[in-house]
């Protein structure tokens, strides 16, 4: 087997440290501003992108080849399980919640402001979901993936393959969402990226929540040896977990407790993900020290 003392740990110095540096820029306007809508939504998408540039920069650096980032797209069936997964996930927890009315199902004015949107007058409610969906899971798809793969060329790119060498799948996907969670803090605690909940809680299920799918995230990224089922899983994350689920679902009191990444619901079915995907790990190609 390879050994892992060969593989040094100071290409990913190098990246970690360009993508604080650029990440600080839109750290202080979003901060400053004090709102993910700052610059009308640019700020958070010139942050998204931090981590893809610091990684082309970083290969420019280490005189690699920028197609090692994994720009193939795989096998098809990792792309289409990376989108379902994510609906999976959010739908048992959103399911658990509005059935032990945690929130309720669904959010009547919400609806009501999509029907007004496409102006087709009295379609009913149910009508109004179930098209809101299928539009939004189509184009609303490609557009998320338009800022996911900003971070992906960084996290699952250069990150995970660069960690996976020396660390295997375990460690790896440890560390990867300690770091990925990590960068997100700064607007989480000093900005309004939150539900409404102290910022310690808050920060304690999000944390939870990004370690935890770190582990899917890693295990189809070295499985399919594609970026883009990082990007996909990425995308279709947000898109359902911030766009439909978190939406469409009406407070019962406590409810900002309870879902979207920084209540508690979501964090637990990321670890039954997590614990599922590491009893996968050996069908992955071996490396060093992966237990």
């Amino acid at each position: 087997m390879e050994n892992p003392k060969k593989h040094s740990i100071k290409p990913v110095l190098i990246f970690l440290s360009i993508t604080l540096a650029l990440s600080a820029i839109f750290y202080f306007l979003i901060i400053y501003s004090g709102t993910l809508s700052g610059g009308r939504g640019q700020y958070v998408m010139g942050l998204m992108w931090c981590p893809g540039i610091s990684a082309l920069i970083t290969m420019k650096i280490l005189k690699r080849n920028i197609s090692d980032l994994g720009w193939k797209w795989g096998k098809t069936k990792y792309q289409y399980l990376s989108y379902l997964i994510p609906i999976f996930y959010a739908l048992i927890a959103y399911l658990a919640i509005w059935v032990f009315g945690l929130g309720g199902f669904y959010n009547k004015e919400f609806v009501k402001e999509l029907t007004e949107s496409y102006g087709l007058g009295p379609i009913g409610n149910g009508f109004t979901i179930v098209l809101y969906v299928i539009l939004l899971g189509i184009f609303g798809t490609i557009r998320s993936m338009a800022s996911a793969l900003g971070e992906e060329i960084g996290w699952r790119g250069f990150l995970v393959p660069e960690l996976y060498k020396k660390y295997g799948f375990t460690k790896t996907s440890l560390i990867s969402g300690v770091i990925w969670g990590a960068w997100h803090l700064p607007i989480l605690l000093f900005a309004d990226y939150n539900s409404g909940t102290s910022s310690w809680y808050a920060m304690s299920c999000f944390m939870v929540l990004i370690i935890g799918i770190s582990f899917i995230y890693t295990w189809f990224r070295i499985k399919s040896g594609s970026l883009w089922t990082a990007v996909i899983l990425h995308a279709s994350h947000n898109l359902f977990i911030q766009n439909i689920f978190t939406p469409l679902t009406t407070d019962t009191g406590n409810t900002a407790y309870y879902i979207d990444e920084f209540g508690i619901v979501l964090p637990i079915v990321g670890i039954v993900f997590a614990l599922y995907y590491w009893t996968k790990r050996k069908k992955l190609k071996l490396s060093p020290n992966d237990v």
